[in-house]
C-alpha cells in the first residue's frame, strides 16, 4: 500500500466516523467538533485529489466560520445539556476519543514522513493526473457565480434565516426569565409587606 492509499483510507475512516459520531452524540458541543473533525479530514482528500484552494476552503470558510459560528449559536441557547463534571466517560465516549486520537496520530506520521521525502514523491493524489484547472480559483469562481448562483445565494439565505431565528429564540427565553424573575421578587415584596403589618 502506497503512502498516498494509507492517508486516503485513514482520512476517509476519520470523516466517515466523525460524521457519524456528530449525528449520535447528544452534547451539542461534542456535536459541532466531531463535525469539525470530519471536516479537517474532508480537506485532507481535497488536497489529495489535487484541489488545494477547496481544501483550504473547507479549513477557512467551514471549520473557521460556519462552525464557530454553530459553537456560537449553541452557547447562545445554552444546549449544552446536562453535564456530569467529574464522573467517568462512557465506555463508547473513551473508545471514541482514543480512535480518533490514534487515527490523526498516523495520518500526521505519515504526512510528515512525505514531506520529508523519505518515500517517493513521484506519485501524489489518488486521481492520477489531473487537470491543471482543477480546484483552482478560476473554475469554482465560474462555477459558483454562473451555474450555482441561486444555490449559493439560498444556502446564505438560509444561514441568515437560522442566525435570525436563534436570536429570536434566545431573547424571548430571555424575556420569560426576566419576568419571572420579577414576579418572584414581586411575590417577595407582598409577603414581606403583610409580615410586617
Amino acid at each position: 500500500m502506497t503512502l498516498d492509499a494509507a492517508i486516503f483510507f485513514i482520512s476517509a475512516v476519520v470523516a466517515v466516523f466523525g460524521a457519524t459520531m456528530m449525528i449520535t452524540v447528544r452534547n451539542p458541543v461534542a456535536s459541532v467538533l466531531y463535525l469539525l473533525v470530519s471536516f479537517a479530514a474532508q480537506a485532507v482528500l481535497f488536497i489529495q485529489l489535487g484541489a488545494l484552494f477547496l481544501g483550504m476552503v473547507l479549513i477557512i470558510v467551514y471549520v473557521g466560520a460556519i462552525l464557530v459560528l454553530f459553537l456560537f449559536v449553541v452557547m447562545l441557547l445554552n444546549l449544552r445539556g446536562g453535564e456530569d463534571l467529574g464522573q467517568p466517560s462512557p465506555p463508547i465516549s473513551r473508545f471514541s476519543k482514543f480512535l480518533i486520537a490514534a487515527l490523526l496520530l498516523m495520518e500526521m506520521v505519515f504526512v510528515i514522513r512525505g514531506s520529508t521525502g523519505a518515500t517517493d514523491r513521484a506519485v501524489t493524489g489518488m486521481m492520477g493526473p489531473v487537470v491543471d484547472t482543477f480546484g483552482s480559483v478560476e473554475q469554482v469562481g465560474m462555477l459558483l457565480f454562473t451555474t450555482y448562483m441561486y444555490p449559493f445565494e439560498l444556502t446564505g439565505v438560509l444561514l441568515l434565516v437560522a442566525i435570525v431565528g436563534a436570536v429570536v429564540i434566545a431573547k424571548r427565553e430571555a424575556d420569560h426569565e426576566a419576568a419571572q424573575r420579577a414576579q418572584a421578587i414581586s411575590e417577595q415584596g407582598d409577603s414581606s409587606n403583610k409580615e410586617v403589618s
